[in-house]
């Protein structure tokens, strides 16, 4: 339940007594508050992410996965053991400045672990002051690869971009002297696909080029023209925010569909109109999408969602996981960062996915992802699965 910026979540109902964040006592979990009473201080995590801004959407998506993954893990409850709940939202508005300023703020007050953030500069970031000040800190969409094994004090609690890469790379057959273009935006996402298509395609023999377009651009004529002229084997797009129907129509009015095989990551549920006369041409890989999977975690985020008048979207899981994360931290660490980190290095749990590790040695989440491709819905398209990859088909290598 949310109330402006904060939502609480206390044991199955609202109470209008709960301490503001920060001004309540910290004790070990199993622990008295100290003034006599058996009841157990409450746990403060802060979310940042992105509430307005060019990836508003993304962060809602993650939000609403996270109430549908914390009401999961707690079995309604809401609570870890006992322990309510106190949870900040923070709107970092795509900045990674106003982000960090609200970081140095929880921190201040006392809080030991952030979530969040869907853009990958504000996760490294924050990925930095979660170092500094040795708290806990799980990022949520952002892909960039540089996230995984940055720091100690740093998990995810999405795919990489690598695992992007591998999985586009399952529908070119051998990558051999073939030719594949990344064409993205001048941003960390975009930067970290081309370094993902240059490790994994490069390091299986195609020859990786990069075509990046600045992230305010809104014409992308000129762009799609160089695509045509360039005739790669495959052109990998690695694309986000609100401007993606612009450069796809972009795409389809200068020919690149009839020209140059085309493979993507399958947007958000908005974007599934974008593609136009194209959709039935491009090769979708996928993080996530409601019909992917079949399995207990992912019905309940869906009636979870479709309870509150939502969609599960592409980036649900995300919130859904590390929801599931936080309550493994609290369950096993307490209030100990260090404990928090040695519940979540190894672990392996079923979530909407399906199974899930999270790798001790850099904390990159081990997990399946998935083909697919869009078929027509009446005057709409909707996505339809292919097949699932396997996780270990799709393992990034161990950051050094």
């Amino acid at each position: 339940m949310r109330v402006g910026k904060k939502y609480f979540v206390p044991a199955l109902i609202a109470t209008a007594a709960i301490a503001l964040a920060g001004c309540a006592p910290t004790v070990d979990t199993g622990s008295s508050t100290g003034s006599g009473s058996d009841e157990l201080a409450p746990v403060d995590i802060s979310i940042i992410t992105s509430q307005t801004g060019p990836l508003a959407a993304y962060g809602e998506a993650y939000l609403a996965g996270f109430d549908a993954g914390l009401d999961y893990a707690t079995d309604g409850t809401g609570t870890v053991d006992g322990r309510e709940l106190n949870i900040e939202i923070t709107d970092d508005a795509g900045d990674a400045d106003k982000a960090v300023t609200a970081a140095k703020d929880v921190i201040g007050q006392g809080k030991k672990i952030i979530i969040g953030t869907v853009s990958s500069g504000i996760a490294l970031a924050l990925a930095e002051q979660a170092e500094q000040n040795k708290v806990l800190y799980i990022s949520g969409p952002a892909a960039a690869d540089a996230i995984t094994g940055v720091n100690g004090y740093t998990f995810r609690s999405g795919r990489q971009s690598y695992q992007d890469v591998a999985t586009a790379g399952t529908f070119i057959g051998d990558p051999a002297g073939k030719s594949v273009l990344v064409f993205g935006q001048d941003t960390a996402f975009g930067q970290g696909n081309v370094a993902a298509a240059t490790a994994v395609l490069g390091g299986q023999g195609a020859t990786v080029t990069s075509l990046l377009v600045p992230e305010d651009a809104t014409e992308f004529t000129p762009f799609a023209q160089q695509i045509v002229d360039a005739q790669p084997d495959l052109v990998f797009v690695a694309w986000a925010g609100a401007t993606s129907g612009a450069m796809w129509e972009a795409l389809s009015q200068q020919g690149v569909f009839d020209s140059v095989p085309v493979a993507t990551g399958l947007g958000d549920i908005s974007t599934y109109g974008a593609y136009g006369p194209a959709s039935d041409k491009i090769s979708f890989l996928n993080h996530y999408f409601g019909g992917a999977t079949d399995n207990d975690a992912n019905t309940a985020m869906v009636s979870f969602l479709e309870a509150e008048g939502k969609q599960a979207d592409l980036f649900s899981p995300d919130g859904f996981v590390a929801a599931q994360m936080v309550v493994q931290a609290v369950r096993e660490g307490g209030d100990d960062v260090d404990a928090m980190i040695a519940a979540l290095e190894g672990w392996t749990f079923d979530s909407v996915k399906g199974s899930i590790t999270v790798r001790a040695e850099d904390h990159a989440m081990i997990q399946p992802m998935f083909q697919v491709t869009l078929v027509a819905d009446g005057a709409s398209w909707a996505p339809s699965l292919i097949t699932a990859v396997d996780a270990d088909a799709v393992t990034p290598p161990t950051a050094e």
